[in-house]
């Protein structure tokens, strides 16, 4: 189990500075897309073609941006940058939450206040990540036209929220047997 836990500690840990790092930079290339657009090849690379268009994906957030004279249209990639930056930085809180999990966890019991509540948090996270897709692409129609772009949101986010927070419930029951055991001795 401490091989497990270890393991568990170290991939978190990184893959929340890999997202960190990915908001950060989405963010420069949404800045740049508005204020300096040339620089945005700077940060991002298309594969643009004019029949196909762009294809602009983080985490089932997914536009196909239209590609005009071999350019993209920095309005769809400015708007999709926002709502890109705000879920790699939602998903590096999971992350962040998973890390900590796994550090409280490591010399006690899993059920604990604090981990109940980062699992709670875990949970509520992956359900804001379709949410927020969605909310973009309703905000990129009405900006852009709605003939303009094909928006797609994979939904697998909910699910996945709502299972963490059914089993947030097993560990509030857990902590709860624990502190009513503690109290008996």
């Amino acid at each position: 189990m401490k091989g497990i836990n270890v393991l568990g500690k170290i991939i978190t840990k990184i893959l929340e500075v890999f997202h960190w790092v990915g908001a950060v930079l989405m963010a420069s290339a949404t800045v740049c897309s508005a204020v300096a657009p040339d620089w945005v090849k700077l940060f991002v690379s298309f594969d643009a073609k004019e029949c196909c268009g762009a294809n602009l994906e983080v985490y089932g957030f997914e536009v196909n941006v239209p590609v005009v004279n071999e350019a993209v249209d920095m309005t769809f990639f400015m708007l999709f940058g926002i709502g890109a930056t705000v879920i790699l930085a939602i998903m590096a809180m999971v992350f962040r939450n998973l890390h900590l999990i796994f550090k409280k966890s490591e010399n006690g019991t899993p059920f604990q206040k604090d981990n109940v509540r980062m699992m709670k948090e875990i949970g509520i996270f992956s359900i804001a990540v379709p949410v927020i897709g969605f909310i973009m692409s309703v905000i990129i129609r009405l900006v852009t036209g709605v003939e303009s772009a094909e928006i797609s949101i994979d939904m697998g986010g909910i699910l996945m929220g709502v299972i963490v927070l059914c089993l947030t419930q097993y560990f509030i029951h857990g902590a709860k047997l624990e502190k009513d055991v503690d109290g008996l001795l």
